[in-house]
């Protein structure tokens, strides 16, 4: 039986909420690092960007249907802005690997911002610009910066899975020091446990 996914077409927030749809590689390691962040209500993995309706996860590992895995995240604004999560993003994966993180490789890992609006859409130029003069990386950052067009949340079994698999191979090796780094470099910004 396949678990069915909740098509996220024109993404709407909750008053008072504001959404991102971001990509950088492996949805399991972004979600894991977007929940630990104050004024994030949400991070949903799934599939954005691409051309094929509600695909499932198998599909998307081909690499032929479109999608980026992804993370659409719902926050507060008025706790943390979207310039703050692009930064977040920009800096805590590698932006400047075209179509994979580490091992993880092909278009479903590549990094990429999907803008909701044309002040995202600048914001997100503007990001990319910081991060670049800060020389935070060596290399140019290759981060997409595209229109929204569509986003399908991921099967269940995707969602949450760092904390329900700390102790699987994934899990300790890539998403955990991901996840320190994280901790590490945005402190103030962390939820309190």
């Amino acid at each position: 039986m396949t678990e069915q996914k909740l098509p996220t077409t024109s993404a709407a927030a909750p008053a008072g909420r504001e959404i991102a749809t971001l990509a950088g590689g492996c949805f399991w390691c972004t979600e894991a690092m977007f929940t630990e962040l104050k004024g994030v209500d949400a991070a949903v993995p799934g599939y954005a960007g691409g051309f094929v309706k509600a695909p499932s996860y198998e599909q998307v590992c081909t690499g032929t249907t479109g999608h980026a895995e992804a993370v659409q995240v719902t926050f507060d604004p008025k706790v943390i802005s979207f310039s703050d999560l692009l930064r977040i993003l920009l800096t805590v994966h590698d932006p400047t690997t075209l179509n994979r993180q580490g091992e993880d490789r092909g278009t479903q890992y590549r990094s990429a911002i999907f803008t909701h609006g044309p002040e995202q859409a600048t914001a997100a130029r503007e990001a990319i610009a910081e991060v670049e003069a800060a020389k935070a990386w060596d290399r140019p950052i290759v981060t997409e910066v595209t229109p929204f067009s569509n986003f399908y949340a991921a099967e269940e079994y995707h969602r949450d899975y760092f904390r329900r698999n700390p102790a699987k191979g994934y899990c300790a090796v890539v998403i955990a020091p991901k996840v320190a780094h994280l901790r590490e470099m945005y402190s103030a910004r962390l939820k309190k446990k």
